[in-house]
């Protein structure tokens, strides 16, 4: 039942706030609405919430996303631009620099997490940005192999919570279901990093100044626009939907209302800034088969994802173009996993499934690397490039949406989506040591890795596909009831017998 009172609406936007003696439409004192807990909302109201949060939020997102690729993966251009000369990267040691990163990136992800909402996620991912970006810029005025491990080091401590709070963050504002498109929407910026970044590598190679010469500059200049979009972005994301200024109070009250309508009984605060970080909730995470089975997942899929990333571009040059060219030929592959990431995350939403988009690209990936492994034309072998990068970019996405579909309340989530962003990470590991100097120029070892961890990755999307179906079944039959007569129905989260987990 809707109760209504009369208030005035704070301000819409700065413009507003500017001329307070002008009152637009929606200025003007609107009825307050109250909802009880079951009570739908408005189709048209919730259409509006959601694109005012794809409006504010996604843009802004999408720009750290594509600073953050590009920043980490940068260094794969400035190799061939001079960086492994001047420093002297022999043998693995440019292996070794890769590798550094990925050691703090994941002891960071879960307490990042923990913390997020404490310090509010709106303040907290563009300090993470602004922080990364000055330990670019000190990357660019490296002289020695030591002080480029020790960037490589502070880099992967500033970026390492970036990813599952992301999700994490989006989580607090999207419906389940419509969550992995709006993931897709910041994620497909990995991909055109990979385009966008080898034109502006290119370009800044060109730079010879102040004895810096090249690859410095790459690093200097896409740090410093890291930092100065870092300043620009903590003045405009909200903390939680309670706090967006860009919405009505009529429409926050709908926007934390449809979250706990989308929750199904898994979380029973009405805001996500009432919930209690509780140990219990860090077990759940831990215990939950979709956290376990889908952390391995993400493991399998990320040893390709980073390697095809980092060492694309010398897969392309040792096909027999030079460093310049090189670069320019990294961009088209890069654009169709960009559009297959947008493509595919749009399809999961619609089918409301995410484990057959997963097995759909991984077959695709595995199509690509054969067409690597074959001893034909490198035209061909040009052409796997873009099906790898068409399968293996959007399998990211689905596989982090897809658990944190399947967590619940918000703890539980920050809990599962750090450890599963942690382990997965664990596979940069292998990635920076697929593609050896040794192997040059066919990299058959690197390919048939990468295969195998595909095929790794079916193995374990066709198991969660039927678990998740078996556990819903269940629910569905009452089988477990039960749990809403063993104690507090208030912490069983996701293993409440109403809530479904999403295939």
């Amino acid at each position: 039942m809707r109760v209504p009172a009369f208030h005035c609406s704070p301000v819409d936007g700065f413009e507003s706030s500017l001329k307070p003696e002008k009152m637009d439409s929606r200025d003007k004192p609107e009825p307050k609405i109250t909802y009880a807990d079951d009570e739908p909302i408005d189709p048209a109201l919730n259409q509006r919430i959601t694109y005012r949060f794809d409006r504010h939020i996604i843009p802004w997102l999408f720009g750290i996303w594509l600073l953050a690729f590009i920043d980490r993966s940068n260094i794969g251009n400035a190799r061939i631009d001079g960086l492994a000369t001047d420093l002297k990267l022999d043998g693995t040691k440019f292996n070794i620099a890769l590798t550094v990163f990925y050691i703090p990136y994941i002891m960071i992800d879960v307490p990042s997490n923990w913390v997020l909402k404490f310090f509010g996620a709106g303040n907290y991912l563009p300090g993470l940005l602004i922080a990364w970006g000055i330990v670019s810029i000190c990357t660019g005025l490296v002289k020695d192999y030591g002080s480029l491990l020790a960037c490589r080091f502070f880099l992967g401590l500033c970026e390492g919570g970036l990813l599952g709070g992301m999700i994490l963050y989006l989580s607090m504002f999207y419906r389940r279901h419509e969550l992995l498109f709006r993931i897709g929407m910041f994620y497909c910026a990995a991909p055109l990093s990979g385009a966008f970044g080898g034109l502006l590598a290119t370009g800044l190679a060109q730079i010879h100044h102040g004895g810096y010469n090249r690859w410095p500059w790459i690093f200097i200049v896409e740090g410093a626009i890291t930092v100065a979009y870092g300043l620009v972005v903590i003045f405009f994301l909200p903390a939680t939907p309670s706090h967006a200024r860009f919405l009505t109070e009529t429409e926050r009250h709908a926007a934390v209302h449809r979250m706990g309508l989308d929750a199904h009984g898994a979380s029973q605060e009405s805001k996500v800034e009432s919930e209690k970080f509780s140990w219990h909730w860090v077990r759940m995470a831990i215990l939950n088969v979709n956290t376990i089975v889908l952390s391995l997942n993400f493991f399998a899929i990320i040893t390709p994802i980073y390697s095809f990333s980092l060492f694309l571009p010398t897969i392309i040059s040792n096909l027999g173009y030079n460093s310049v060219k090189a670069q320019l030929f990294t961009v088209p592959p890069n654009m169709a996993g960009f559009l297959a990431v947008i493509l595919c995350t749009f399809l999961s939403d619609r089918i409301k499934g995410r484990g057959p988009i997963m097995i759909g690209c991984c077959s695709t990936a595995i199509i690509g690397y054969i067409m690597l492994l074959v001893k034909t034309r490198p035209l061909v072998h040009y052409g796997g490039t873009f099906l790898v990068a068409v399968g293996v970019f959007p399998s990211s996405p689905a596989v982090m949406g897809w658990l944190a579909n399947n967590l619940a309340p918000h703890y539980v989530r920050a809990t599962g989506t750090g450890l599963q962003i942690a382990i997965a990470n664990c596979a940069a590991f292998i990635a920076t040591f697929t593609y050896l100097e040794k192997d040059k120029p066919d990299y058959t070892t690197g390919h048939a890795i990468n295969i195998s961890f595909l095929v790794f990755s079916l193995i374990l999307s066709s198991t969660n596909i039927l678990y998740t179906k078996w556990e819903n079944r269940k629910r569905q039959r009452g089988g477990r009831d039960h749990r809403l007569s063993e104690g507090d129905e208030g912490m069983l989260g996701y293993r409440h017998p109403s809530f479904r987990y999403t295939i």
